[in-house]
């Protein structure tokens, strides 16, 4: 009777990094959030790297890039589900790359939220504050929250692609998996064979050749 397969243990180092990605995210885009707030002229664009980088305070009540301004309770609320989400689904992890990726996604997740918990109009009502403008790549305005959240969702793509699981291991690929379903059959014929072979082995090795009993019984014969 087999055992049941017993869980898999927690993976320590996993959520060790997961965490220091997501407080490193969060203290990066609430510091930086907090500077902007305190420094720059509301609305009035300040050029950083000539027109290709500016800073634009402004204040977002929609998602991110200023996507759906009329539903800030909404996106509030899926803030909160992502977060919920990768802190239970955290316990799976056992990649140091998913570890690091959901954590900036959660990073990003918490920056925003917290800002739409507890700045101005009100309890997930608070607008989110953005101020990273750059016109030649994008028009919309947005954070380092954003910003991660959009480096975390690149590295996701990549680690499905490549076939990395959650647990570490990796997924063959279509071809890789039809090579070893090929081979797998001639590997354990060969096996099953070597082990008939040291099966019959003692058994014939026990058992006088029919040569010698033939002289065997002449012998006595005579």
């Amino acid at each position: 009777m087999s055992r049941p397969a017993s869980p898999a243990k927690v993976s320590v180092r996993a959520i060790a990094a997961l965490a220091f990605a997501a407080v490193v995210v969060v203290g990066l885009d609430q510091v930086a959030k907090a500077l902007v707030v305190a420094n720059l002229p509301y609305g009035e664009p300040v050029p950083v790297l000539g027109s290709a980088l500016q800073f634009l305070y402004v204040r977002n009540p929609g998602a991110a890039f200023s996507f759906a301004v009329n539903m800030t309770w909404v996106f509030s609320v899926i803030s909160a589900a992502v977060v919920v989400a990768i802190i239970v689904y955290s316990r799976r992890i056992r990649s140091m790359w998913w570890a690091i990726v959901l954590g900036m996604l959660l990073g990003g997740a918490l920056g925003n939220l917290i800002d739409r918990l507890f700045r101005e109009p009100g309890f997930a009502r608070g607008h989110v504050v953005d101020f990273i403008s750059t016109p030649w790549m994008m028009p919309a305005i947005y954070n380092i929250a954003d910003s991660f959240i959009c480096i975390s969702m690149v590295v996701f793509v990549l680690l499905v692609i490549l076939g990395v699981n959650l647990d570490g291991t990796r997924t063959l690929s279509a071809k890789r998996q039809a090579e070893a379903d090929a081979a797998a059959p001639l590997d354990g014929g060969a096996a099953f064979s070597a082990e008939q072979a040291d099966v019959a082995e003692p058994h014939r090795a026990s058992r006088p050749d029919d040569r010698d009993r033939r002289d065997t019984l002449g012998h006595d014969a005579t």
